[in-house]
């Protein structure tokens, strides 16, 4: 599912405080990216106003924007904002999530992830079979994919985990084996 030319402009959530010095920079950029058509919608929700929707959502801190699948948390510059808005249904753009999850240990988010989304497994597999992929991400990896253990998804990468176990590089064969 890697980008497509016509693909349609994933959509965002804002979520902002009255108090937050940061909120309207975020706000004034993600309205910037829907008069260009790089975003769908942008939906905007005060806080203040509307506590459900973040503990719904479990946000602690504002500015918060949900981009597609990405939820970004604090003052993030237009250019981010949009890099991310970009990749937004590709797997090469989950895997950058995935991996930003990971190391930086939000396991449960990079689980509730690849257990939401159908190409985040893909991902996950990509960023695995990579060589320059950091242990902090390889540990999440381990971790994801021992919860996953049993699961009709990972049964479908047997095959795949088969062929691993004979890769060039020793950490991805000795992984392989072990998710096996």
């Amino acid at each position: 599912m890697d980008t497509p030319a016509n693909k349609t402009p994933p959509d965002a959530l804002l979520l902002l405080g009255t108090r937050c010095p940061h909120c309207p920079t975020v706000l004034n950029a993600l309205s910037a990216m829907v008069k260009a058509g790089v975003i769908g919608t942008l939906r905007a929700v005060n806080i203040e106003q509307r506590p459900d929707i973040a503990q719904e959502l479990g946000v602690r801190s504002v500015p918060w924007v949900r981009i597609g699948p990405f939820e970004l948390e604090g003052l993030r510059p237009e250019t981010e904002l949009r890099g991310w808005a970009e990749k937004a249904g590709t797997t090469a753009g989950l895997g950058l999530w995935l991996e930003e999850l990971l190391s930086t240990g939000k396991i449960t988010r990079a689980l509730a992830l690849v257990q939401s989304e159908a190409d985040a497994l893909e991902a996950l597999l990509q960023l695995f079979t990579n060589p320059e992929t950091q242990l902090n991400t390889r540990i999440g990896i381990s971790a994801i994919m021992e919860d996953l253990a049993g699961t009709d998804r990972l049964r479908g990468l047997v095959g795949r985990l088969g062929e691993l176990t004979r890769h060039e590089d020793a950490r991805i064969r000795g992984d392989a084996c072990h998710y096996l």
